[in-house]
């Protein structure tokens, strides 16, 4: 063994580097290589994984974004009343059937995409919808008979208003025919149908009143390019600012609610988030449609499609609580108390004061009541009807979401109008929507696990290679040295001693001489 070791040192010295302080110095090179490669590589990779993040046109994740490499679908569950007379004549539990799903298939598309000098972008988004008969379980075709939503907006708007006003408008519905109740096909009630009253109004109400369209439909308008203008950060300059809304529409803020917090706009779009999300983060969405930032807490790990790990991210379940159990929500509720019941929230002011109330499906977190006032919609169930968003955290992607909305309509029973007198205050179901993707392309997913599965593995193999190959040749050479230093220090004892025993052998010799010398001459 101590052979070995000599030979190893031999050859070090002799046919390797020949210089013993340079194999140390090396071996420190390695050492504080091993140190910065284990406090320093893991922001190394969030820098580069910033850069190819953050929205630069040209970019890979440009491309993506401007024309996600998806298909979002959206189903459709229409809540089809199937005892309207019996309703309305006799009071009974309004039978609801639901229908459904009726599959829409989209495409995205950012354009009129144009840069701005403060680091920001602005576009308008463009949506594509192509019913796909063979993922529904009904044709757009279908008969339902729904709540005739611009009507019974229209009578609760005037609930107090002068009681001739009312009369007026009774007289005017008798005159046009209109009833509680409509059977329109599925395809009339999302994209649109013409509607008496709203082609009244384009004809009496003041130019700057009319609403925006002249036909009625849930969708109406959206499979198209949105007029909304959206201004986002594009993360180059800040990071933690990739992908939220600096302005819609010129705008930082909403006007609708009391505060400035509940006004705020910076949230993103769903599709993206500020990379480096921890579980205690707290992700905003923006919907125009929701009127407001839909917050979302982590909920738990999750694993997609081709190992990609992610955490998932949910709506609290005080989101649309009543102001009785989360008084924050106190913001929303502009118009003072009674506000929205516990599990709804009202968006009334954004969508032209109809009594629009947003849910969850199947009334999922709400009060139950309001579900056991209608027959025929089951219990909610988390996995049917909750809303999430599964998100990569080190990159702030969506990797799988659903958005899960339900559609109600607040009906006011107004007695002055004959058509509408028997309607009881209700919270009626309309429809309810599911909208997302399944999975990321393969491509994009490949990428994700290059980008978090790589780093880990290689820094922990560099960080064993620098320290092992380090330690080992500075142990190496400072066991060469000291033995090396020892030898030499044998070496030099061995000569000393033998120039003493010389020194005495000559002085032996020299007294010999001496002596015979002395001998002679006596």
């Amino acid at each position: 063994m101590y052979g070995r070791s000599n030979r190893l040192c031999a050859k070090l010295s002799s046919a390797f580097l020949r210089k013993w302080w340079f194999v140390i110095a090396f071996a420190l090179s390695l050492l504080v290589l091993g140190a910065l490669v284990t406090f320093g590589f893991t922001a190394f990779i969030r820098t580069i994984i910033d850069h190819q993040v953050a929205l630069r046109v040209g970019g890979q994740s440009f491309g993506w974004w401007s024309r996600p490499p998806v298909e979002p679908i959206i189903r459709i569950f229409v809540y089809n009343v199937t005892n309207a007379d019996e309703f309305l004549n006799n009071g009974t539990k309004p039978i609801l059937d639901e229908l459904g799903p009726y599959v829409y298939v989209q495409t995205w598309e950012k354009v009129n995409i144009k840069e701005n000098p403060n680091g920001t972008i602005s576009y308008n988004q463009k949506r594509v919808y192509i019913f796909n008969e063979d993922l529904s379980g009904g044709l757009e075709d279908d008969v339902v008979i729904v709540p005739n939503i611009p009507m019974l907006s229209a009578t609760s708007q005037s609930k107090h208003a002068a009681r001739f006003l009312r009369l007026a408008m009774a007289s005017i519905m008798d005159i046009l025919k209109i009833k509680p109740f409509v059977e329109v096909s599925v395809g009339q009630l999302l994209w649109g149908y013409e509607d008496p009253l709203l082609k009244l109004a384009k004809d009496v109400v003041p130019k700057e009143q009319k609403l925006p369209y002249e036909e009625f439909g849930l969708m109406y308008g959206k499979n198209s390019t949105s007029k909304d203008t959206v201004t986002v950060w594009t993360g180059v300059d800040d990071i933690t600012q990739y992908g939220i809304i600096d302005k819609y529409n010129g705008r930082s803020h909403q006007t609708h609610w009391l505060s400035e917090q509940c006004n705020r706009l910076n949230g993103t779009d769903g599709s993206i988030f500020p990379p480096r999300i921890t579980k205690n983060s707290t992700l905003h969405v923006y919907e125009k449609d929701l009127c407001r930032l839909l917050p979302l807490s982590f909920e738990k790990e999750v694993t997609v499609r081709g190992g990609v790990k992610g955490y998932r991210f949910t709506p609290s379940p005080d989101v649309f609580a009543s102001v009785d159990k989360n008084p924050n929500n106190m913001c929303y509720c502009p118009a003072g108390p009674p506000c929205a019941p516990h599990g709804l929230f009202n968006v009334s002011l954004c969508q032209y004061d109809s009594p629009i109330l947003l849910s969850f499906p199947h009334f999922y977190m709400a009060d139950q009541t309001l579900r056991t006032a209608v027959e025929g919609i089951s219990p909610p169930e988390k996995d049917k009807h909750q809303l999430f968003i599964d998100v990569q955290p080190d990159m702030g992607t969506a990797l799988r979401a659903r958005a899960r909305i339900q559609i109600n309509l607040a009906v006011s029973q107004v007695v002055d109008i004959k058509q509408v007198a028997n309607f009881p205050d209700i919270v009626f179901p309309i429809l309810w929507f599911e909208e997302g993707i399944d999975s990321l392309p393969d491509e994009i997913l490949d990428l994700m696990k290059v980008a978090t599965n790589i780093p880990p593995r290689a820094k922990f193999i560099l960080t064993i290679a620098l320290f092992g190959l380090g330690g080992f040749l500075f142990v190496v050479a400072v066991i060469c040295l000291v033995r090396k230093s020892h030898r030499q220090s044998t070496l030099h004892l061995e000569g000393s001693n033998y120039l003493a025993t010389a020194s005495v052998d000559q002085a032996k010799k020299k007294a010999k001489m001496d002596n015979g010398m002395s001998s002679k001459s006596n």
